[in-house]
């Protein structure tokens, strides 16, 4: 596989993920919605000042961390996706890897500059030792709402497929309301959540198919040798 295909699979997962954060975070209002397919599909903007899927920790330092993390694990994939290439792993596990990466490059950018370039977000309160909500739009700004390191994630895309109570009988949950899927995410933890998954389910499939596209370098390799050792 390509480097040229790598770049574009990263592009376009990129261009999708922030056209669409760009677009919600300047059009709605913190926590409000809008249905897109019937009750199952909604755009619902929220930030998330922490991980993947509104999980956080550790108020402004472990925010602070979380980006580093996203930074060194860029830099580590950016090796990492042309140490695969070299080594002839197979295009299916290429492919998820660059989903992976491009999903954390994605979410990287938020956190690196979206404090700089937006009015306003959700920032942290020391005195409540958590993040307080804001109102109205953010536009474009000089001077953001946050520094560098320092800025939300935009998480949008919320599918409640399934609502609905447990029953009185239920063990622990009983008698309360669920819903089927709750967590809100983005097109970034969509795509580290695609690669990853499809790894862990397909990963004899993927593995092998590596072990096939070797074995046909090395059959290759030493016909071309034995070709020119007969012509010598």
């Amino acid at each position: 596989m390509k480097k040229i295909h790598i770049v574009i699979i990263v592009l376009l997962v990129l261009i999708a993920d922030q056209a669409l954060k760009i677009y919600v975070k300047t059009a709605f209002p913190l926590n409000t919605s809008k249905v897109v397919a019937g009750n199952w599909f909604n755009l619902y903007f929220v930030e998330n000042p922490g991980m993947a899927y509104g999980w956080k920790f550790g108020g402004n330092w472990g925010k602070m961390a979380l980006t580093v993390f996203r930074l060194g694990a860029v830099i580590f994939g950016t090796w990492y996706l042309g140490s695969i290439i070299k080594k002839g792993y197979s295009k299916g596990f290429i492919i998820c890897a660059s989903l992976i990466y491009a999903g954390a490059l994605g979410n990287l950018i938020d956190s690196c500059f979206y404090g700089l370039i937006f009015d306003k977000g959700m920032t942290f309160n020391n005195e409540i030792n958590d993040y307080v909500n804001y109102s109205g739009l953010a536009v474009f700004a000089n001077k953001g709402y946050a520094g560098f390191l320092h800025g939300n994630v935009v998480d949008m895309l919320y599918f409640p497929i399934i609502r609905g109570t447990f029953p009185n009988w239920f063990p622990i949950w009983g008698g309360e309301s669920f819903e089927f899927f709750r967590p809100i995410f983005n097109i970034a933890d969509a795509a580290i959540s695609t690669g990853v998954i499809t790894i862990f389910l397909f990963q004899r499939i993927l593995f092998k198919e590596r072990q096939l596209v070797r074995e046909d370098l090395t059959v290759e390799t030493t016909s071309l040798t034995d070709d020119q050792s007969q012509i010598s």
